[in-house]
């Protein structure tokens, strides 16, 4: 297990079903699309992945995410493994599609690179990425151990990087940017309204 494994892995052990909620709705691509989520945590969006497209594989550095994956509802049809996502397991313009949410920014400027360079390599010539990251606008930023610019490592070892949407889209060049935006909302915190924001982006191989 790597480094950058074990702060997730004690999480998971420690409370086991991380991510809840309803995950964010789907893109519109055919059923038969062959589809990748790197960083699929405990299954709350491979669930509905699956249920969409016929062709999916998951990753996940920790073990213990893909364990749970695997007992989550739907995705028994899913390919699972345990896999780095700055080397991943497949071959050149293997997947229709990429998701990747929230899996960049908690890397340092390094790592973010090479999955960056790995989605560019894994995607097909027409192939799409579909990508989430935290924003500079989010509330949480700034807060806890500033490790590389607007990097934070907060008290469960976890680095956090919060982006720009300009940085975003440097990020995932050569892909073609489709649309790179911020999404912001309000979450109420004892009885206080604070700023939610991420970055929603969709990048395209060129063929």
């Amino acid at each position: 297990m790597t480094a950058h494994a074990c702060p997730w892995d004690e999480e998971y052990r420690r409370r086991g079903d991380l991510w809840g909620g309803a995950p964010a709705p789907l893109p519109d691509l055919p059923a038969d699309a062959a589809v990748l989520e790197i960083g699929c945590g405990n299954g709350k969006t491979l669930g509905a992945i699956v249920g969409r497209f016929s062709h999916v594989t998951a990753v996940d550095i920790s073990p213990r995410a893909v364990a749970l994956a695997r007992q989550h509802p739907g995705t028994a049809a899913a390919r699972l493994t345990v896999a780095d996502a700055r080397c991943l397991p497949f071959s050149r313009g293997a997947f229709d599609a990429v998701f990747l949410v929230h899996v960049a920014g908690h890397l340092p400027g390094t790592g973010r690179k090479a999955v960056a360079s790995e989605v560019c390599r894994v995607l097909r010539p027409g192939g799409s990425a579909f990508v989430r990251v935290f924003s500079v606008e989010d509330m949480r930023a700034g807060k806890g151990a500033e490790t590389e610019p607007q990097t934070f490592r907060r008290g469960d070892g976890i680095i956090t990087h919060y982006f720009t949407e300009a940085e975003t889209a440097e990020l995932f060049a050569p892909l073609v940017p489709v649309s790179v935006r911020t999404h912001r909302w309000q979450m109420r915190v004892r009885g206080r309204d604070l700023p939610r924001a991420e970055i929603e982006g969709v990048f395209m191989q060129e063929g």
